[in-house]
């Protein structure tokens, strides 16, 4: 049963700046997300952290809360062996999933990176 969908945008070049900053890198993603954000080309990373920063805007969103108990470090989506994004929970948001599972769904084009994310329980 579908209990939460979220929706985010977000705009690859302020996004390519903002992950100049390291504190902000350390802030918002998981150590391995910044392993992928930073092995990809110069070109890319702006793309990719947009898309993983949009992602977890639209997780928020969908459990009903926001950041509301847990930060966005806490939410973590990386691509399985087909490149699909997977989210995985941690702390207070894995609380709030409990059971439940989240689907996401990441686009990127004309300069924005978007995501979906769909919230199930059974």
């Amino acid at each position: 049963m579908i209990r939460g969908i979220g929706l985010d945008l977000c705009n690859i070049e302020r996004m390519a700046k903002a992950i100049e900053k390291e504190r902000f890198l350390e802030r918002v993603f998981t150590e391995m997300e910044r392993e992928r954000i930073l092995a990809a080309s110069v070109l890319r990373r702006g793309e990719i952290a947009a898309g993983l920063f949009a992602s977890k805007e639209a997780v928020a969103k969908a459990l009903g809360t926001g950041f509301d108990g847990f930060g966005p470090a806490d939410i973590e989506v990386l691509p399985d062996e087909k490149g699909c994004p997977v989210c995985t929970l941690h702390h207070g948001a894995a609380e709030l999933l409990g059971s439940g599972r989240m689907w996401v769904s990441i686009t990127h084009e004309s300069g924005m990176a978007a995501a979906t994310a769909i919230r199930e329980e059974d």
